[in-house]
């Protein structure tokens, strides 16, 4: 093993929700709020703007979570500036420029789509993901942790459009 490099390959993973009522149109505005991610994860304690024209690529949010571990409570938080947004094809990419959680890089795309060809009744969300291996976590402890926040975002997403609707 003298003398070898070893290169660690990037992690990429994708999860996706179906909701059966909600239509991407009226999931969408949900998603693009980039300052609001509070509101649907329910794992994020605070999300606002820090840099940047909102709803505008170069924008920088500052999201934050509280932990507490054997009585000491931990503030984990990464700042992710915007690349990408597409209103007609619903449609945004981030990249987590700073942090305190061990990620080297990460760049994040959501996309809301129709599950049928009229646009009506229901649509499904993608949360997909190219990163650096984290340092002390697993891929799949990774993905599960994604694929968990994406079902909750989804529902609280749902349930508060069919209590408005």
């Amino acid at each position: 093993m003298a003398g070898e490099t070893v290169t660690q390959t990037k992690w990429e993973g994708k999860a996706c929700v179906e909701l059966a009522t909600p239509t991407a149109q009226e999931v969408w505005p949900l998603v693009e709020d980039f300052c609001n991610l509070h509101k649907w994860l329910p794992t994020i304690d605070t999300c606002y703007q820090v840099d940047g024209t909102l709803g505008q690529p170069g924008m920088v949010r500052y999201v934050a979570t509280t932990t507490t571990s054997n009585e000491e409570t931990m503030i984990k938080w990464a700042k992710e500036k915007l690349l990408m947004i597409d209103p007609i094809k619903r449609c945004l990419s981030y990249e987590v420029t700073d942090n305190n959680i061990g990620m080297k890089s990460y760049v994040g795309k959501s996309t809301v789509t129709p599950i049928n060809d009229d646009g009506k009744n229901g649509c499904k969300i993608e949360w997909s993901f190219v990163c650096d291996p984290i340092e002390g976590l697993r891929f799949e402890d990774f993905l599960s942790y994604i694929e968990t926040a994406l079902q909750s975002m989804a529902k609280k997403m749902e349930d508060a459009l069919l209590s408005t609707g």
